[in-house]
């Protein structure tokens, strides 16, 4: 279940400008992020066997290149954490986040290899200069199935930056918090650091 949500947020994201390095992400308004975003993704996977390969070394340094930029993993991990983050240090906070991204970077950089004709379709965004938080509605073309992908983005001091994901009605943050709740009711904050760390080893060896 948290793969399929979390396939279409890496496949959109994970290769911003790959292709078209010498065009700067636009950041002027939330539907302009993402479409600046899109459009580079689909020219840079198509373009580079090594990725399509599942090549985790490359993906992994486009990732932090391009996705860390246009996204706030600090804000995606306190939304799943919920009332579980104030609980956390910050010292704990940090490595959750560190892991947490982690976790979302290799688990689908295999699937990210599956990108090839999809194509998406963008839905008007009626927003105003004033708002301060967005979402952008997309659908997903996938052999002629729609897919719903819609993004939520906050305005910082630094741009429009992407926090969650709404997939076929289910947000990445809400998928999480249950389970991290859970974990944090038996095993404190320690238990989802330890969680975290153990899955990351888990795929990197798989990776091996």
């Amino acid at each position: 279940m948290i793969k399929r949500l979390l396939l279409p947020f890496l496949t959109v994201f994970a290769f911003a400008g790959a292709a078209q390095a010498q065009q700067a992400t636009d950041t002027s308004s939330p539907d302009a992020l993402v479409k600046s975003v899109v459009n580079d993704v689909m020219a840079s996977v198509r373009a580079d066997k090594d990725m399509q390969a599942g090549n985790i070394g490359k993906i992994s340094a486009l990732v932090e290149q391009k996705i860390i930029p246009n996204a706030n993993f600090t804000k995606t991990t306190q939304i799943a954490m919920g009332r579980n983050w104030s609980k956390a240090t910050p010292e704990q906070q940090k490595i959750i986040t560190d892991e947490f991204k982690t976790l979302l970077i290799r688990t689908y950089a295999g699937a990210i290899a599956q990108i090839r004709d999809q194509q998406v379709q963008f839905r008007p965004y009626r927003g105003t200069p004033d708002d301060t938080d967005a979402t952008i509605r997309t659908q997903v073309i996938n052999k002629g199935e729609p897919i719903q992908l819609d993004y939520r983005l906050e305005k910082t001091a630094q741009g429009w930056k992407v926090y969650d994901i709404n997939v076929l009605g289910a947000w990445l943050t809400e998928a999480y918090k249950g389970s991290f709740n859970t974990i944090a009711n038996q095993q404190g904050v320690d238990g989802i650091i330890r969680t975290l760390q153990d899955r990351n080893r888990q795929l990197a060896n798989a990776k091996g």
